[in-house]
């Protein structure tokens, strides 16, 4: 058992958690951030983001974290670097377990995103951020004017080659199987397309690359295929993979403990809100969006859930939230 209860907790430490717990934190709400031992989510894999609004010049993806962190602790947020390991939802206060840690929460936000699938073969890990990336939005500009490959055959790496090919001077899609999986519109759009073409019943064996003549950083030249039929390999060179195959909401734990869909992602009340079917929870970020996917869109929701959260407390009479000055200015 525990003496320690909170007014808010929140699980996660990505864009959407780290904003959560700024809009709480100058709310007066005192949060408790389990952050993870992996802090930052994953803008930690990346390397140059130029597309979150303020950084004219771009940022690199650890350094916009760690400034997220500073941001909310200098408003009174505590944040630990500890794994939450169970929840339960089944009666307010909320239990919280992180290893010996034991808190007992008024209301709880989950923002614990989401994590791309890779591939797991050999070079993928040390061109990550170099030229292997999950992200044709945040990364395609960089290699613009150059090769690129994309894996996959779903809707997700159909619309990422789309994109892709506006930057690409060629761009490969690598399939496993002779057909796509994707739906018939983005199949003919992607097959329509002069800019792109495609290597079938193949996979990916590793990624190979140098490092920069001119920077010293290691940048992908090429990839290892395989034949799945026939066995045969083969190099195709290229700047940039982009891996397109899925990816996976870090909710394991919630599992029984919160509403999630077919895919494993945390389900909300409706589109304006982010409350779940359960009063006094609420998620936001990557954990529940698998559309957009995007730290600016995480962060956004983060001040939505933080707000929501406020809001509950107050008409549930769970505190007196002190207001100075203007709080969401």
């Amino acid at each position: 058992m525990t003496d320690e209860v909170r007014h808010l907790v929140i699980i996660g430490s990505g864009p959407a958690g780290c904003t959560a717990a700024l809009y709480a934190a100058r709310a007066n709400l005192q949060p408790l951030v389990f952050a993870g031992y992996e802090f930052g989510g994953q803008l930690m894999l990346t390397t140059d983001v130029e597309n979150y609004p303020g950084f004219p010049e771009g940022i690199q993806g650890p350094e916009l974290m760690a400034r997220m962190r500073e941001q909310a602790e200098r408003f009174g947020a505590e944040i630990v670097d500890r794994d939450v390991t169970d929840v339960d939802v089944s009666e307010r206060p909320f239990t919280v377990v992180a290893g010996d840690r034991v808190v007992k929460a008024r209301a709880l936000i989950i923002a614990t995103g989401a994590a791309a699938k890779w591939l797991r073969i050999p070079g993928e890990d040390i061109y990550r951020g170099h030229g292997v990336s999950s992200c044709a939005t945040c990364d395609g500009f960089f290699f613009r004017g150059k090769r690129m490959v994309v894996v996959g055959g779903g809707d997700v790496a159909m619309e990422e080659a789309q994109f892709l090919s506006r930057f690409a001077s060629d761009l490969v899609v690598i399939h496993r199987r002779d057909t796509l999986r994707a739906s018939k519109t983005m199949q003919e759009r992607v097959l329509k397309n002069e800019k792109i073409s495609f290597i079938w019943n193949s996979v990916v064996e590793e990624v190979l690359g140098e490092p920069d003549a001119t920077t010293g950083q290691p940048r992908v030249t090429g990839l290892r295929l395989r034949n799945v039929k026939s066995g045969e390999e083969s190099i195709l060179p290229t700047d940039a993979l982009f891996v397109a195959i899925g990816h996976e909401p870090q909710t394991a734990i919630f599992k029984d403990v919160i509403p999630l869909d077919d895919r494993g992602y945390a389900l909300t009340n409706d589109c304006d809100a982010m409350s779940t079917s359960i009063e006094g929870v609420f998620v936001a970020g990557d954990v529940h969006d698998h559309r957009y996917r995007q730290a600016v869109t995480a962060a956004a929701e983060g001040c939505k859930a933080a707000m929501d959260a406020e809001k509950w407390l107050e008409e549930h009479g769970d505190m007196a939230v002190s207001h100075e000055g203007e709080i969401y200015g």
